[in-house]
């Protein structure tokens, strides 16, 4: 489990120019989800990206619902997912092939889509939306998305390296223009100023002021993002009761256990042959296959 302040959700309000913003900063959650899983620094980079996208939207949803984001393609990043339910509690990983050097998101993806599922419990099925993946960053993925999707325009500025990821999202209010006319394009000047290390080091309130010192900023509470996905052991058993005792053996007699990994919440399961066989026949001893 991974909860601290370093890893949350903070709004902002640009009060006199009608331009509101939130900034995200993954710490031991960033730090968790990649535990174990030594991604090449352009796939870490992705999905770190990814995770504070996903973080900073999820935080601004009108209706609370669990946001998941899965990009498939026939690049050197194959898959990834985010998840992040209502809570912030969230979670992901990349699959990818070989070492690929940096290179624009188009490069990693290959001809790949881009899939928004959005589960909130008023709805009788989950809304999905392709993010079009127009632009060479995500940032300009993401920000020609709610762009159209939300009709405002959006800015995000964002960083992810080994130890966190950061994501500072500003989006122009329909009042803005006669709040202050130059208002939306001073602010985004002022942001492009901010350094990688910035957006990684900085807590909300030192960032702001640095970039928008003659600015009047509300600051609101910040949500605390978690990576709370324990293990579940109970289920992984039930879904191999579910193949069958005869698939089980078959397994056992080529491996010699049944080992099944978690991708998404980052866990493996092992089960040696006594405890395989005893999900089968709980009462009596295990027979042996060898």
């Amino acid at each position: 489990m991974s909860a601290s302040p370093d890893s949350y959700v903070q709004r902002f309000l640009l009060d006199e120019l009608d331009i509101r913003g939130a900034f995200v900063h993954l710490g031991s959650v960033w730090q968790a989800m990649q535990r174990g899983r030594d991604y090449p620094e352009p796939v870490r980079e992705l999905i770190g990206q990814m995770a504070a996208t996903t973080a900073v939207i999820a935080g601004n949803l009108k209706q609370a619902g669990r946001l998941t984001f899965q990009l498939q393609g026939r690049g050197p990043v194959s898959l990834m997912v985010i998840d992040c339910d209502e809570t912030l509690n969230m979670r992901g990983y990349a699959k990818s092939e070989g070492q690929p050097a940096a290179a624009s998101v188009p490069a990693l993806v290959g001809d790949g889509h881009l899939m928004l599922t959005l589960d909130i419990e008023a709805l009788d099925q989950p809304y999905q939306s392709f993010v079009p993946i127009k632009g060479e960053t995500l940032a300009e993925i993401f920000e020609h998305y709610l762009h159209q999707s939300e009709q405002q325009p959006t800015r995000l500025l964002l960083a992810a390296g080994e130890h966190s990821a950061a994501c500072l999202f500003l989006q122009k209010m329909p009042g803005a223009d006669q709040a202050d006319a130059d208002g939306w394009e001073r602010v985004q000047q002022l942001a492009d100023t901010v350094k990688q290390a910035e957006l990684l080091g900085l807590d909300t309130e030192t960032l702001l002021t640095r970039l928008f010192h003659e600015e009047t900023v509300r600051v609101f509470e910040p949500r605390i993002v978690r990576h709370d996905w324990p293990e579940d052991r109970d289920k992984i058993a039930d879904m191999l009761r579910g193949l069958g005792r005869g698939e089980v053996e078959a397994i056992l007699a080529e491996h010699g256990e049944v080992r099944i990994r978690d991708d998404l919440s980052n866990h493996e399961y092992v089960f040696d042959e006594e405890q395989a066989l005893r999900l089968f026949d709980p009462e009596g001893g295990a027979p042996t296959l060898h």
